[in-house]
């Protein structure tokens, strides 16, 4: 299923499409329908399955949708870690960037300063609020944070939240909240705890478990911890290595896959590509020579991960990291069919590898380490990637952006 299939508000669709989603996962095809029906939703869903789209996207689209105060606090998603607010954050302000959607991440160890920001968003009203249990009991307690206009309540990894002792917590916080209102329940795991809560704050909710999808055993994994301008050299290396006759390279953004594609066609690679903006009877006749072998390489968006069968793939290239779990699994289950053995290379840069390691926790292993050839230079080091992290100001004014 298509996120355009769910018919979102136009501004939202452009900030989907500018973060290069496609495909909806298995979790953002069974929750956001009864999230947009009004639906309370109890899911067992882990991270790396899509979830924090699957709550954010038709949250969103409701509050553009229906008129709501915007100088109140409409929606709250609460976290047990600041760790998990922040990337809430930063894939809110991806997909609501073309949007009049404001909001704020209230969490703790962040100083007098923050507090103070957080205060006056809290005070004057904000779209949605990402906060840790603690932090936003601190404002509660002050008395300036009105929630009488609350529509949603997100709790994202519930059951952590009960293991680091926030069940009280969480009562109070809802004691503040309005009755009428609808609650989304996200957790891992289903344990008592999360049973006894779900039948507290939920009414009639709609249940899903998502079955995590495992790669195929016979599916050889590794990556490259890489530089950006090392990645392009690096593809034409792997492709000089051997003579295969069926490589499918996947990148994040339909740019990507044009710079790559002209890149290895100068090169005078046997190269297709397969983007958006490609007509469909243009993508028909590239998939018609992959198939046949007269194109032994194809460079291609998401759109190719997910429906559609290719034989005797030998070799998956992501030339970036995929959103999420289900993404990589998708992927490189490209190779490897049938009982057929085949090989998946991702190229991590510094940026993506907290990403990357989401994705080895869902599957529960670690992926092989290559190491870069010497010809390319230096490669990163692990330590990079922390440093590589911008420290982002918590100003919610800034997230306020129209479409240009």
């Amino acid at each position: 299923m298509d996120f355009i299939d769910f018919e979102f508000d136009d501004d939202l669709m452009d900030g989907i499409d500018a973060m290069g989603y496609r495909t909806a996962t298995p979790v953002q095809e069974q929750v956001i329908p009864h999230i947009i029906a009004g639906r309370d939703i109890i899911a067992a869903a882990q991270t790396g399955t899509g979830k924090t789209a699957a709550f954010l996207l038709p949250v969103i689209h409701k509050l553009l949708s229906e008129h709501h105060d915007t100088h109140q606090i409409n929606a709250m998603i609460l976290v047990p870690t600041r760790e998990l607010a922040v990337q809430i954050a930063q894939t809110l302000e991806g997909i609501s960037y073309y949007t009049s959607i404001s909001f704020i991440e209230v969490y703790g160890g962040t100083g007098g300063a923050s507090f103070a920001n957080e205060k006056k968003a809290l005070s004057s009203g904000v779209d949605i609020v990402i906060c840790t249990p603690g932090r936003i009991i601190s404002h509660l307690n002050m008395g300036y944070v009105k929630m009488d206009a609350l529509r949603y309540l997100i709790l994202d990894e519930a059951d952590r939240m009960l293991d680091m002792g926030f069940y009280e917590d969480i009562i109070k916080i809802i004691s503040y909240m309005p009755k009428q209102r609808q609650n989304l329940l996200f957790s891992a795991t289903m344990p008592p705890g999360i049973r006894k809560l779900a039948n507290t704050i939920l009414h009639n909710p709609a249940e899903i478990n998502i079955a995590i999808s495992k790669p195929p055993e016979q599916i050889v994994q590794e990556m490259f911890f890489v530089y950006d301008a090392q990645k392009i050299p690096l593809v034409k290396w792997v492709l000089q290595q051997k003579d295969y006759n069926s490589v499918l390279i996947f990148c994040s953004s339909k740019q990507s896959v044009k710079q790559l594609y002209e890149e290895l066609r100068r090169s005078k690679f046997p190269v297709g590509q397969i983007q958006s903006d490609l007509e469909q009877e243009q993508r028909e006749q590239v998939l018609l020579d992959f198939r046949s072998k007269k194109l032994k390489v194809l460079v291609a968006t998401d759109i190719l991960s997910r429906g559609i069968d290719i034989e005797d793939i030998e070799l998956v290239i992501n030339f970036d990291v995929p959103h999420d779990g289900e993404d990589y699994i998708h992927r490189i289950g490209r190779t490897a069919r049938a009982a057929s053995k085949g090989t998946a290379y991702t190229f991590v840069v510094p940026k993506e590898l907290h990403k990357f390691d989401k994705i080895e926790q869902l599957m529960g292993r670690q992926v092989a380490r290559q190491a870069v050839p010497e010809q390319f230079g230096k490669a990163p080091v692990p330590e990079e990637a922390t440093a590589s992290k911008p420290k982002r100001k918590k100003n919610y004014n800034k997230f306020k952006r129209k479409k240009q």
